[in-house]
């Protein structure tokens, strides 16, 4: 469980921000997404290579 201590003097519009952003942290939300749908292993393996591909394109056209 996560917990946010309100520090002195502090809005609570701003713990809630701090919290928002510890929470997106744990990556909660994507594991909850991914359970909701079975995915077959050689389906995911195929995303995992298809985002290889496209984060090496990028770079690639980082360097130049």
């Amino acid at each position: 469980m996560l917990k946010i201590i309100v520090k002195k003097d502090e809005s609570i519009e701003r713990a809630l921000k701090r919290y928002k952003r510890k929470f997106n942290k744990t990556k909660m939300i994507r594991e909850i997404r991914d359970r909701k749908e079975f995915t077959k292993p050689s389906m995911a393996r195929r995303k995992t290579r298809e985002k290889a591909r496209y984060r090496n394109i990028y770079l690639q056209g980082q360097e130049e």
